[in-house]
């Protein structure tokens, strides 16, 4: 049956990095592969599928989710047409590359203007659809949509003259039309074995915006060609669900607008398979409980292993007064996590050996000209640490609002693999679960990891009175290579003295 499909879709498959993404054509019928989801990665196991066999899909329409060991992602179509086969389950890996979804060509209604194909041979992909091609949609493109995957970019604007999905999709041979949504409509339970209404296709900053601002697209009504959900939208929503706040009933409001709970759906989603996607499976052979270290929690297992392995690391700890930081933090309104950012950023200004990584193979020490600053997230996936770019040329207000976005879209699982990849040095503010202190292994190939662990009122000697003071513990993980204890412990001293001062800062910038 294998080799029957694989001779009906015109041949055998191109294999390997070169040949994801958007497949070859053939008799009316595109393969599409597993695109390079970027940062090294060479493959990513299925989570669930967001379409069945016979859905028709749209250019740039999320087909299946996918994770990495980086991130949670869905994986868009550069093609349009009707599903005729998907390739693996939930549980399973697919490796980049490899076959996803196969699509037909899509029919136009009679009379239709013949849309013509952007590449020769293609099945109307969107922009950017071959598998080298990175670009998005040419100058007219929505400057809003960016693209979301390495291999190709997002959808461009619609084209008057392509058909709505609903107005062209046709009966299939020998089944009767009935149920089919009107010309230009969209019908509930179209296009989706759970009976859940199909959004309008969207680009992916749209998704992650309302992702991030907890809103489900499926209540909120396109304005754009075809019921086309736009990023003003989204926006309205939001402003809408932020006003709805201050209103009686805004609790059912809310709860309107967001929709089912995005966990909640995973664990209903039809189809999973047991153990699926890191899913625990019991034995009943002996009552034991095995857990696959997949996706996330098995990429943290294998580097933390790494680090442990390879870097010799040794840790240095000091207490400090925070009173005068929590009290920054109440006269600002700045997160207490950009604050220890800012404070971080100031210390390694002064002491770059901690901005470094060691190159083992070739035997020297790189110091890095920019900080890319890793902050440390405990999640529902596992531990994530999403990256701020050259943090250390942010302002302050900027750093605050670049904390919240990644630590809020680190939580609500919109990170991609790009920002959760290449810091050279982390924060790590455990002092939120409720402990002191802690020894964290290293971040590999990371020279240093600052801890800050909870504040406290504890006595303290304060201008030489015994006092209740808000007390914190400041740990350094570093790796020896790179430095002596004499630079690790001069570091820390940075840090604390910026803790128990925070106008120093002023001077620092």
């Amino acid at each position: 049956m294998r080799e029957e499909r694989e001779a009906t879709a015109g041949g055998p498959r191109p294999g390997g990095r070169d040949g994801a993404g958007a497949g070859e054509t053939a008799g009316g019928v595109a393969e599409f592969r597993l695109p390079d989801l970027g940062e090294g990665l060479t493959g990513a196991e299925i989570v669930r599928w967001l379409v069945e066999v016979g859905d028709r899909v749209a250019v740039d329409q999320p087909v299946v989710e996918v994770e990495t060991a980086k991130a949670q992602v869905e994986v868009p179509t550069p093609y349009a047409g009707t599903v005729a086969e998907r390739f693996g389950a939930p549980g399973e890996e697919v490796e980049v590359g490899a076959p996803l979804i196969r699509v037909t060509a899509a029919a136009r209604p009679h009379g239709a203007a013949a849309v013509p194909d952007p590449r020769p041979g293609s099945l109307e992909p969107g922009p950017g659809g071959g598998s080298g091609s990175g670009g998005g949609g040419g100058p007219e493109s929505d400057p809003g949509s960016g693209p979301v995957l390495v291999g190709y970019g997002t959808r461009g604007p619609a084209a008057p003259a392509r058909p709505t999905p609903a107005a062209a999709r046709g009966p299939a041979a020998g089944k009767p039309a009935a149920g089919a949504p009107a010309a230009g409509g969209r019908a509930p339970g179209a296009g989706r074995a759970d009976g859940e209404p199909r959004v309008a296709v969207v680009s992916p900053l749209v998704r992650r915006l309302a992702r991030e601002a907890g809103l489900d697209l499926r209540h909120i009504a396109g304005s754009g060609p075809g019921g086309l959900i736009l990023r003003a939208d989204v926006e309205a929503a939001r402003e809408a669900a932020r006003g709805a706040a201050h209103e009686p009933g805004r609790d059912a409001a809310r709860e309107t607008a967001r929709g089912p709970g995005r966990e909640t759906a995973r664990a209903g989603a039809p189809g999973a398979a047991p153990g699926a996607a890191g899913e625990a499976v019991r034995d009943s052979r002996d009552g034991e409980t095995r857990v696959p270290l997949r996706g996330v929690r098995g990429a943290a297992a294998e580097k933390l292993t790494r680090a442990h392995a390879e870097i010799p690391a040794a840790t240095c700890w000091l207490d400090a007064d925070a009173t005068g930081l929590l009290a920054a933090r109440e006269s600002t309104g700045l997160p207490l996590l950009a604050l220890l950012a800012r404070i971080t950023l100031a210390a390694l200004a002064r002491h770059p050996e901690l901005n470094a990584t060691v190159d083992t193979a070739a035997r020297v020490l790189v110091r890095h000209p920019h900080v890319h600053l890793g902050l440390a997230a405990q999640t529902e996936r596992g531990l994530l640490v999403p990256v701020l770019r050259e943090a250390d040329t942010l302002s302050l207000p900027r750093l605050a609002e670049e904390t919240r976005r990644l630590t809020r879209a680190a939580r609500g699982g919109g990170l991609g693999p790009a920002e959760l990849t290449g810091s050279t040095f982390t924060l790590n503010n455990y002092g939120n679960l409720g402990v002191d202190g802690s020894a964290p292994l290293l971040n590999h190939p990371e020279a240093g990891m600052l801890g800050v662990g909870r504040i406290a009122a504890k006595p303290w000697a304060h201008q030489g009175q015994l006092a209740l003071r808000q007390v914190v513990q400041l740990t350094l993980t570093f790796d020896h290579r790179a430095l002596d204890g004499a630079q690790a412990a001069a570091f820390l001293r940075a840090v604390a003295e910026r803790v128990e001062q925070p106008l120093l800062l002023l001077g620092d910038f």
